[in-house]
């Protein structure tokens, strides 16, 4: 945001700026990134302040100071300090305007585009938080959205947050049973959902939906619809969305959001482990909205898109509401940049393939950063696209990935296709940047991408500034060019608090600080940690330090499903497949690693006399389609005699995850800890067949 520092030429590097900024301001000068980064974590609050400061960040009233006490968990930021998520991004309305900058700019399969100015969207939120309000909504209420990517749902998250209240989504390709998994934890008092969405090539209805979450949520007490398909009433008791959204008045006019403590509850979102229900994380406003704009701003090197140094930025990071990079794609309006969405399949429809849908409209719209899951890019290097056809993808100037660890086959074949766009757009750019990251629904990015860097394909440029992450092996030390545990060992504005309902904080430790406890490990730069620095972060990543600062990410260390970016426990998964009357036992595994193709397979048990045959695959596939969604559907099915377990019971997903990675037996598990040790000759030869 701060433009301070621009000059000639007309394009800087957010970074190269913040350098500038902090030698004038600070008086600070480093000889690389990797002395910046170091400086960054050893000085944490010198380093969030400077954040503070060269992002503009506002606030009515000073902090006291910049952490109360540095330890994990329980970590205070800026105590003292008051902001509002919505109040950053409408704060831009005037200037953005002026510049002739649309706030979002969107489209979907049926080919209708729309864009929301700037001054549209703050009567637009304006008019909802008023109705909301209006319904008794008041600073800590949850309100749940089951909206998909639509210019409405950022709305709604803004009118929302505007009031104090707290957000959640689910995208509307989630099944009722995973919904109402996650809605009932936080007890909504108010539900907003859509009629219908289309969807390759389909219009799916989402009444009966809508219904049954409304009748399995007893604490909504306010239902509003928006009709996006608008073949049926909104039904009584309930708000029509069209309705609210004709309110323009002085209210509308003089409406601000209010002013919350930094630490105040912005979102819920969900992050599944392997046993028990959704993980509801709370964020706040402060630490989200720092946290964000810090990378953002600085290291995928989005900007304003009014500022002088800016691209006239165009922000398009196509996913589902149900992926955290939903979020990531709302928080470029934090920076005042223009956000391009896509509410739709982007592969087409399965009658009509089509891998160029969002790269015809990135052209169509002059996006100048154009991010997706990694899966999504393979699949339009398998699909043979040629990106040099589409007229107009010249003003791309950096890719996007996360999700999964992105093949440095997928990064040369994205590579090469822009080397081609531009010859032909007769541009003299530099080779595509590709902005590899990877982090989580918990706490944010750790390692990503900078664009004074070098690229080495499949791997990510840097660990992030602020954030003090590190590979450990199993003795808790840390390594170098050794692939080990990601772990976080200083605090971060961004991690979650607690979960919703966790009184006791039980499932929080359980879930990222009891693998190791406080005095383990070593601060960055040296030094053993105390007891008094709390507890160290463990992902649940498995991670690889390069010698020069690099980073590579090889999947999950634990069993969670991790398809394309969106996790799901396997409990959850266990649940619908053992509905079935014929499912005695079950396990599933998410085979994510870097460079090979994703594989998910399933293990059966079945009552005797049952054969999985095609009928009851399709049925365990419509179980889980139905309860979760169809992207957890595994890519094969094995009828097994028995599941590996622990002499405690419980089943042995992460041992035969990495026997199925090509792990040697002996070190993947100790039989004498088996129940069943003797059913592990079939899993053993099974790994064999498929490493083969």
């Amino acid at each position: 945001m701060n433009t301070s520092a621009s000059a000639s030429p007309p394009f800087v590097p957010q970074m190269r700026l913040y350098q500038q900024w902090l030698a004038e301001h600070r008086q600070l000068t480093f000889d690389d990134y990797q002395d910046l980064w170091r400086w960054s974590v050893t000085h944490i609050e010198d380093f969030w302040q400077s954040a503070w400061d060269y992002l503009e960040l506002q606030s009515p009233t000073p902090h006291s100071c910049v952490l109360e006490r540095n330890t994990m968990p329980g970590a205070r930021w800026f105590v003292g300090a008051q902001v509002n998520y919505a109040q950053q991004v409408l704060r831009h309305v005037d200037a953005a305007h002026a510049a002739g900058m649309a706030a979002i700019i969107s489209s979907n399969e049926r080919g209708e585009r729309r864009e929301l100015s700037w001054p549209e969207l703050k009567r637009q939120v304006a008019a909802l938080a008023l109705h909301l309000q209006a319904q008794g909504v008041v600073p800590g209420d949850r309100v749940a959205a089951y909206l998909p990517n639509i210019p409405e749902t950022m709305v709604a998250f803004l009118a929302v947050t505007s009031l104090g209240g707290i957000w959640s989504v689910c995208a509307p390709d989630m099944g009722s049973n995973a919904v109402l998994d996650r809605f009932k934890q936080i007890s909504p008092k108010v539900l907003i959902a859509i009629d219908g969405v289309t969807y390759g090539g389909k219009d799916l209805e989402r009444h009966a939906v809508v219904s049954e979450l409304r009748a399995a949520l007893p604490s909504v007490e306010h239902l509003v619809i928006y009709r996006n398909l608008g073949g049926v009433a909104v039904p009584d008791n309930s708000s029509d969305w069209g309705q609210i959204m004709q309110r323009d008045d002085a209210a509308t006019q003089a409406f601000e959001p209010l002013w919350m403590p930094f630490n105040h509850p912005l979102w819920i979102v969900y992050s599944s482990g392997t046993t028990g229900l959704p993980k509801p994380l709370v964020h706040d406003h402060g630490g989200t909205m720092l946290n964000g704009m810090a990378h953002k701003n600085l290291h995928y090197d989005v900007s304003c898109s009014y500022a002088p140094n800016s691209w006239g930025e165009k922000f398009l990071w196509y996913s589902s509401t149900g992926w955290v990079m939903w979020n990531a794609q709302l928080s470029g309006l934090l920076s005042g940049t223009t956000c391009v969405i896509y509410d739709g399949n982007p592969g087409g429809s399965k009658e009509r393939p089509d891998w160029g849908v969002l790269w015809r409209y990135a052209a169509q719209e002059g996006v100048t950063f154009f991010g997706g899951g990694a899966a999504y890019f393979a699949n339009c290097m398998k699909a043979g696209i040629d990106l040099s056809a589409i007229d107009g993808l010249h003003t791309v100037r950096a890719l996007g990935t996360t999700g999964s660890p992105l093949s440095a086959e997928v990064q040369q074949w994205g590579t090469t296709q822009f080397q081609q766009v531009y010859a032909k757009a007769g541009v003299n750019k530099p080779d595509i940047w590709w902005c590899n990251i990877s982090g989580g629904t918990d706490a944010g990015a750790y390692v990503g991408g900078l664009r004074d860097l070098p690229m080495v394909a499949g791997e990510m440029q840097c660990r992030l500034l602020g954030v003090s992450v590190e590979a450990w092996n199993e003795q808790g030390q840390p390594v170098i060019d050794e692939v080990g545990e990601l772990v976080v060992t200083q605090p971060l504005p961004c991690m979650p608090p607690f979960f919703w309902g966790d009184t006791e904080n039980q499932r929080y430790l359980g879930s990222y600080f009891d693998t190791y406890p406080p005095g383990q490990g070593r601060q960055p730069g040296g030094g053993n940690l105390s007891a008094d620095a709390g507890a160290v972060w463990r992902h649940g990543d498995w991670l690889k330090i390069t010698p020069e600062g690099r980073a590579i990410i090889y999947g999950r260390s634990d069993a969670t499903i991790n398809r394309h970016g969106l996790r799901m426990g396997t409990s959850e998964l266990y649940s619908a497949v053992e509905a079935l009357p014929e499912v005695l036992d079950s396990m599933v595994v998410d085979l994510e690693y870097l460079g090979k193709e994703s594989y998910m397979p399933l293990f059966v048990v079945l009552r005797e006399g049952v054969t999985l045959d095609d009928a009851l695959r399709q049925r365990l596939s419509g179980a889980i389609r139905t309860a979760l969604s169809p992207r957890f559907v595994p890519y094969e099915m094995f009828q097994v005699a028995e599941i590996p377990r622990t002499l405690s019971g419980k089943k042995q997903e992460l041992p035969i995850k990495k026997l199925m990675l090509g792990q040697p037996l002996e070190k993947v598990l100790n039989k004498d800890a088996m129940a069943n040790p003797g059913c592990l000759d079939w899993y053993v030869a099974m790994a064999q067949r498929h490493l083969s």
